[in-house]
């Protein structure tokens, strides 16, 4: 008999507290982009490991999962000493693949600091391939994706970048058409 207690879910998941360190401030006199990085990542560590894919699942399964693909909105920049907390809603999930859609803010003023979208996929550590997540993750993650789908669909969701009005010119314009290099 399972004595695992019920997996509950807030909607969206908010991360634990976090305050930005003097040594990630840059030359500009703000956060650096990559401690952004550091601040989501933590945060994805929090909210998946409420499914079962903590450092435990690492150990006891061999297995984990990675990030694929990650797309970073950067809104409002944070200086030394802030703090901030990441919400976390669970776009989508397949049996090896979890779409996700963050954002940072402010954690006493509330304003959003950068958003990012990730793609994560399930891995077998010894093998260093994707593979299906086993059933009890799948089950988990579908009662989070559940309560997440209460939630509005983020406007940020797979915005695509580029220079508004011409990111697409250079596709409609035939390369070498003439059958010479300019």
């Amino acid at each position: 008999m399972d004595e695992r207690a019920p997996v509950f879910f807030f909607a969206p998941f908010v991360s634990s507290t976090m305050r930005v360190q003097p040594a990630w401030i840059d030359y500009n006199g703000h956060m650096n982009m990559a401690y952004f990085h550091v601040l989501f990542d933590r945060a994805v560590e929090e909210a998946f490991s409420l499914v079962g894919l903590g450092q435990d699942y690492v150990e006891e399964r061999n297995a984990s999962f990675f990030a694929a693909e990650t797309h970073t909105l950067y809104r409002r920049e944070l200086r030394a000493k802030d703090t901030a907390r990441v919400t976390l809603q669970l776009i989508d999930f397949d049996e090896k693949r979890l779409h996700f859609y963050m954002e940072l803010r402010h954690a006493t003023e509330g304003w959003l600091s950068a958003t990012s979208e990730g793609l994560s996929l399930h891995v077998d550590m010894e093998t260093r391939k994707v593979t299906p997540f086993p059933d009890d993750i799948l089950a988990n993650l579908a009662i989070m994706k559940a309560t997440h789908s209460r939630l509005a669909r983020p406007q940020a969701l797979g915005r695509i970048m580029g220079i508004p009005g011409r990111s697409d010119t250079f596709l409609r314009e035939p390369m070498l058409a003439s059958g010479t290099c300019h």
